[in-house]
């Protein structure tokens, strides 16, 4: 019998590739690795390595190296993953009330609280080891930065006490491109600026849609998020202003020459169809129109970066961003 959700459920009888039953050490062996990675939060973290990725090539005309890419991705894995660990940490006495948190390995009772915040730990201080030792130490700070941000500004002191969480608290998820940025030049510009206010402006739509569609949860968890305490209409309306500004300063860069007209053609669409849908929860609030706004705003902030690198194969930019960098002594 194993620990899985209830106590009653059997062990896994699923076969390896080989054709061979997996043993009980085995099934218990993919339980463990299974929840560990869930602690990592795996599909946040991929929309997030994204946005490290491009700021590296839009960094400089010379494509980063293999190594370098793998180095920078798997530090901010170990960070991204170690922040979403002790979160889980933190928040163990509300995640058993949300449905879409109850199934986690601490609140279903497959862990223990001493064990994720010791795995938590050990990923955050792997990160940062690893990055200074392969990448540089900017990288590596900025990344501690990223954690620092999300557990203590946003986690501790603003989730459970503020509608300002999110608007606030979302500068922690717009590190990465910073971390990429760093990675290739040792130093922060202008671009790698705007690339982190793209990401800190596209995360209140984005979460208040959630937010939502899990109002009651939210509710229910103690959480102020907006649509809680301001009420349904006042969020749909700040739905629609902070997607109005999000699609300013998407459209900046490539008017001060940071980024070229490709860029700027794929982004009026992109924005577009954020902007459109932004208004149809304005002026139809329905679940079906919040839903799809919610579900096309992780492709809509993937597409944005890919299209910046789209760009980059055309245009390089005026050398705006180079000309006023922040240079720092790492």
């Amino acid at each position: 019998m194993q620990l899985r959700g209830t106590l009653l459920e059997p062990l896994p009888s699923a076969e390896s590739r080989a054709g061979h039953p997996m043993t009980r050490e085995q099934a218990l062996m993919r339980l463990a690795l299974s929840d560990y990675l869930t602690l990592t939060k795996p599909r946040i973290i991929s929309l997030l390595l994204v946005t490290t990725l491009v700021p590296m090539y839009l960094a400089s005309t010379t494509p980063p190296g293999g190594m370098l890419i793998f180095w920078t991705l798997l530090g901010g894995f170990l960070a991204a993953g170690g922040a979403n660990t002790i979160n889980q940490y933190f928040d163990r006495d509300i995640d058993h009330v949300m449905v879409r948190t109850r199934r986690r390995p601490l609140p279903s009772g497959r862990m223990t609280p001493d064990q994720v915040l010791a795995f938590g730990l050990a990923l955050c201080i792997l990160s940062f080891v690893q990055l200074w030792w392969t990448v540089n130490l900017l990288a590596a700070l900025l990344a501690a930065a990223g954690i620092f941000y999300y557990l203590i500004i946003y986690t501790r002191l603003l989730k459970r006490s503020s509608t300002q969480n999110i608007v606030i608290g979302g500068g922690s998820g717009a590190i990465p491109p910073l971390v990429g940025w760093a990675a290739m030049t040792n130093e922060i510009s202008l671009l790698p600026i705007f690339l982190f206010m793209i990401v800190f402006y596209w995360t209140p739509p984005h979460f208040w849609a959630l937010a939502l569609v899990r109002q009651k949860e939210y509710g229910a968890a103690g959480v102020p998020m907006l649509p809680v305490v301001a009420g349904a209409r006042e969020t749909h309306k700040q739905i629609l202003l902070y997607s109005v500004l999000l699609a300013l300063i998407c459209f900046a860069p490539a008017f001060l020459g940071l980024l070229g007209p490709v860029y700027l053609a794929l982004a009026v669409i992109l924005n577009g169809i954020f902007l459109r849908q932004a208004w149809d929860i304005w002026r139809e609030p329905t679940p079906k129109h919040i839903w799809r706004l919610y579900k096309y705003s992780l492709l809509y902030l993937a597409l944005l970066f890919v299209a910046m690198g789209v760009d980059h194969l055309f245009y390089h930019g005026s050398g705006l961003a180079g000309d006023i960098a922040l240079r720092l002594p790492f």
